[in-house]
């Protein structure tokens, strides 16, 4: 189970933000609110003067006089928040080409800049943009968490665990409920809940005007609460908006809106150019399946009642860690998932160039050969470039599914690696 301690916990990602900050004059670490940045860079830079724009008066300043609010910096810094005064990074860009000595300036964020218009490009070949997700369930065990590493590299091996029981099903639903986010795994699953409530409605009330123009956040907060009910299913923009008595293009602007604050992704479909067969619509998955539990009231005791929703959240949860994993062992790896038109499908496809991985998730305990099915489809597709493909599932054997490219695999793996 999740570490219930209030220590931070050692952070995967930071040997990657120590090394850019060993050769890149700007490093900028971005994530959601709350999931340990400003924790992070203030223990890896003890000597960073500090300076956040959450604070008003620092805000006032930096947008309008962004040079002068440059120049009573010190060097070097972490800047906190940057999104909230993007006129800051053509006064850092200035600085930045004045000297160019490497970790001068160490900036936090709160919304992906890289969605966001222009921002992404102001500080292009002289900023590295690195991605804090949530607590991964490695991290909260003290774990490597080199699962994703060991899998890529051909290192999972069939392993038959004879003397260890059958994982109780509620604690694989205790951390789907849980989530990721440091603060609510201290408190009570009710208190938690209440945490997350609060932490969207601050979200909604402070962030959001931030990235995008939105006139009714309470329509972004309704729209939050049926993606929760839809996490890991096919985007229908058309059918959401019927429901929120919304235009389509309203939709789309506050799904757009969502993912800039780390609410929501897009997963997008993977096809090749030849395959005419497979769907071409994005599924939505939220980032936190912590958030969307309490968005969906769901609860431990819901898990025999609720199997299916559970299974979505199931989903959302092992691409959520194999996202964050690929930040420190992989980055250069691209996420999607599979559908074509007979409806087979793969939850989650992961591709390097043109190697091909495919992962299916199943909540049972017992996976058989048949439920390897959407990844024999994947790698009939994919040729010699399939790369080999995984089925999580719920019990503790690692074994071959009638073909030696795809292995059943413990869920537990992610988090015991």
């Amino acid at each position: 189970m999740p570490h219930m301690d209030d220590t931070p916990l050692p952070r995967a990602l930071a040997s990657a933000l120590l090394a850019a900050l060993a050769d890149t004059p700007v490093v900028c670490l971005i994530g959601p609110r709350q999931c340990g940045k400003t924790t992070l860079v203030r223990i890896l830079g003890p000597n960073y003067g500090y300076v956040t724009l959450d604070d008003a008066d620092a805000l006032a300043l930096a947008r309008s006089d962004p040079n002068g609010f440059m120049a009573a910096l010190p060097d070097p810094v972490i800047i906190d928040e940057i999104q909230r005064a993007p006129e800051l990074l053509r006064a850092i860009k200035l600085s930045v080409d004045r000297d160019r000595r490497p970790g001068r300036f160490l900036l936090t964020g709160s919304a992906n800049l890289l969605l966001l218009p222009k921002l992404g490009d102001s500080l292009a070949g002289r900023m590295t943009v690195l991605e804090l997700h949530p607590l991964t369930a490695a991290e909260m065990n003290r774990a490597p968490g080199g699962f994703l590493a060991a899998w890529l590299a051909g290192r999972l091996q069939p392993s038959l665990v004879t003397d260890r029981a059958i994982p109780d099903p509620s604690g694989l639903a205790a951390r789907i409920v849980a989530g990721g986010f440091p603060e609510p795994r201290l408190r009570t699953p009710a208190r938690a809940r209440a945490w997350h409530r609060d932490y969207l409605r601050a979200l909604l009330e402070r962030d959001v005007q931030d990235v995008a123009r939105v006139k009714e956040p309470r329509d972004l907060s309704r729209l939050l609460t049926l993606l929760a009910l839809r996490t890991g299913e096919l985007l229908n923009l058309t059918t959401l908006g019927n429901e929120l008595d919304l235009r389509r293009e309203t939709v789309e602007h506050h799904l757009t809106a969502c993912e800039r604050l780390y609410l929501v992704r897009r997963l997008q479909p993977w096809h090749r150019h030849e395959a005419k067969r497979l769907i071409k619509t994005p599924k939505v998955h939220f980032i936190d399946t912590g958030l969307a539990a309490s968005l969906a009231s769901l609860s431990i005791e819901d898990w025999p009642a609720r199997r299916d929703r559970f299974g979505h959240l199931l989903e959302s949860y092992v691409l959520q860690e194999l996202m964050a994993q690929a930040g420190w062992t992989d980055p250069d790896l691209s996420f999607w998932h599979y559908r074509d038109k007979d409806q087979v499908e793969v939850d989650v496809v992961l591709t390097r160039g043109t190697r091909t991985w495919g992962v299916e998730v199943k909540a049972t305990a017992t996976p058989s050969a048949a439920d390897a099915s959407g990844l024999r489809r994947l790698a009939a597709q994919c040729g010699d470039d399939f790369a080999g493909g995984i089925l999580f599932h719920a019990g503790v054997n690692t074994f071959a599914l009638g073909d030696p490219r795809f292995l059943a695999v413990p869920l537990a793996k992610l988090w015991e690696m």
